[in-house]
């Protein structure tokens, strides 16, 4: 075989076009780029002393603002960012979804809050079976692949618990956004475009996002959702009963009543979010608080950093790029192992506190081989398993202020436009989280991910997740960074790469987001890159024998570092427009 010779590429950037074996060695059949989409730090920062916020969307990093300049919170202005972004950006997340919430308090206390879907009290195992097989149009699209929104509920216990300003006047933004229509950016017209012939299947859904024809609208197009706005207004004014147990429940059960779903009123009315006990894990020093299950996130950072604690990766990567992504990929291909057997919601199944103990962490670093990629047939087995138990196209909030309020949402409707219903009437996108529910042990979902009988669809469970809000303390216990992103299961990925690129190497907050990125869960057992990345980094992974392959998407991150000055610096993933402010 003809080895490209490693100077001349190390420039080269990497588009991906399959996998070629020849005998023992992967190595991938590449496509040479003249040059690369520059990621380099520019104007996705912002850093002020007060406080910060980094959103994906301009209008709602300028709400949250808004909140901060009149004398809320960090808590108030990211539930105003997350209720506008339900609007300007609801392809992605809303009040039609879920979300889970981490929060850090000026005295130090840890509030995690689960506003997590759950499956409707007439959904059963076998579900989105047909014939033995699982269907996956079942679960992700039309009206069985609606779970009962929770994001909702979640904000206003937020807010009950931490915030300062009435539900009311979060709103607004949201409202006036919905009413008098705000201009679509490439990125939402390109997910419109990319989803239209299924929206077109839904009238409710067809007549706010579509034009006439049932074509998607271009960017620039101002996008009215008036009956969006209404039920904002309704909400604004009634409260949390206009949506659990009022006109928007009774809507949305009726038409699901008609149209062969099993979301009913009573599931509304039924929903509560849930506190949470946060996971704390050590990082080299530095405390990683997580969120528990029903996210998987949590545990995995820690399993992913607890196995990479013992390998120096600041010299790998500063030495050998490749060695250190050889050594994270190999850490994230343990932890989805587990994942795919251990984790599920604890409410409902047993999940094992084992997962993130030392020792057992110890085990699996010891399975690492820096030289070569290594098998991982099955999950591990975390010690006391049986008794010491836990009791994707989405976006991220980040938001920290003077006061010591540190907060990461994370929020999402699953798919695109979820499942791409919205109920004539009420302007909500909803989900279709059912999706994240195992339909069928070892199948896989919409994102690849292989579930086991633990993430099992019964009636009120909510079904495992991926998103990972974070926050990061230093080595007195203050707050440093919050972090987390959007984009399937690479949201766990995503945290990690951005806490070891600055822990480990050296990195800025904005350089770490931006750098390329990689990711490998287990099944499919491929490790995957962005094309921004060097072939440089990649080939000698392929010799090494991992599988290669290339990201679609490598997913989008926000968060917020405390520097040495003491002042707060906002960072947006630059892979997509969005804003980060301070002030």
């Amino acid at each position: 075989m003809i080895r490209p010779n490693r100077a001349r590429l190390a420039a080269a950037t990497l588009p991906l076009l399959g996998l070629v074996t020849f005998g023992s060695l992967t190595t991938c059949l590449v496509l040479l780029a003249s040059s690369a989409r520059a990621l380099a730090p520019a104007d996705f920062t912002a850093t002020g002393t007060q406080h910060a916020v980094a959103t994906v969307q301009p209008i709602a990093t300028n709400a949250a603002m808004e909140v901060l300049a009149e004398g809320g919170n960090a808590v108030d202005a990211a539930i105003c960012a997350a209720l506008t972004l339900g609007v300007v950006d609801n392809h992605n997340s809303g009040i039609g979804g879920g979300c889970l919430i981490l929060i850090l308090s000026p005295d130090g206390e840890l509030i995690a809050i689960d506003g997590r879907e759950t499956a409707p009290a007439a959904a059963d195992h076998d579900m989105f079976l047909v014939d033995g097989k699982a269907d996956p149009d079942l679960s992700q699209v039309g009206p069985l692949a609606v779970a009962t929104p929770g994001a909702l509920a979640a904000y206003a216990m937020a807010l009950d618990t931490a915030g300062s300003k009435p539900l009311a006047r979060l709103l607004q933004a949201g409202i006036a956004a919905a009413r008098d229509g705000f201009p679509l950016d490439t990125n939402y017209a390109n997910r419109l475009k990319g989803a239209s012939e299924v929206l077109a299947k839904f009238p409710g859904s067809k007549a706010q996002l579509l034009d006439a024809e049932g074509k998607a609208h271009p960017a620039g197009y101002v996008l009215k959702q008036p009956d969006l706005a209404a039920t904002y207004e309704g909400i604004a004014k009634d409260g949390l009963d206009y949506f659990y147990r009022g006109p928007l429940a009774e809507r949305v059960g009726a038409w699901m009543a008609e149209n062969g779903g099993v979301l009913t009123a009573k599931d509304f009315a039924g929903y509560e979010p849930k506190r949470r006990e946060p996971i704390v894990s050590k990082y080299r020093g530095l405390t990683i608080v997580g969120f528990p299950p029903p996210s998987s996130g949590g545990i995995h950072i820690a399993q992913m950093l607890g196995m990479l604690e013992p390998f120096d990766l600041a010299a790998a990567f500063k030495k050998e790029r490749h060695d250190g992504i050889h050594l994270v990929g190999e850490a994230m291909k343990l932890a989805f192992a587990d994942r795919a057997y251990w984790l599920g919601d604890s409410d409902f199944v047993d999940v094992p506190r084992g997962l993130i103990d030392a020792a057992y962490l110890k085990t699996l670093s010891e399975k690492i081989d820096p030289k070569k990629a290594t098998e991982a047939p099955a999950q591990g087995e975390p010690p006391q398993w049986r008794q010491d138990l836990f009791g994707r196209h989405t976006t991220h909030i980040a938001a920290a202020d003077a006061q010591g309020w540190w907060v990461g949402i994370t929020t999402t409707v699953n798919t695109g436009f979820g499942s791409k219903v919205i109920v004539p009437g009420t302007g909500l996108v909803l989900n279709n989280e059912m999706d994240d529910f195992s339909a069928q042990p070892g199948a896989p979902n919409a994102f690849g991910l292989v579930g086991m009988e633990n993430n099992s669809v019964a009636p009120g469970k909510r079904p495992l997740s991926s998103m990972s809000p974070t926050i990061v303390l230093d080595l007195e216990g203050n707050p440093l960074m919050t972090v987390g992103a959007a984009g399937g299961p690479k949201i766990i990925t995503q945290v990690v790469l951005a806490i070891i690129g600055v822990v480990d190497g050296g990195m800025t907050l904005a350089e770490a987001v931006a750098q390329p990125r990689w990711h490998h869960q287990w099944r499919p057992d491929v490790l995957s890159f962005e094309k921004q990345t060097p072939i440089i980094d990649v080939l000698p992974l392929a010799e090494r024998g991992h599988a290669v392959g290339m990201l679609s998407s490598g997913g989008i991150t926000q968060g917020i570092i405390r520097e040495e000055s003491g002042e707060l610096t906002a960072v947006r993933d630059p892979r997509v427009p969005g804003k980060a402010a301070a002030r």
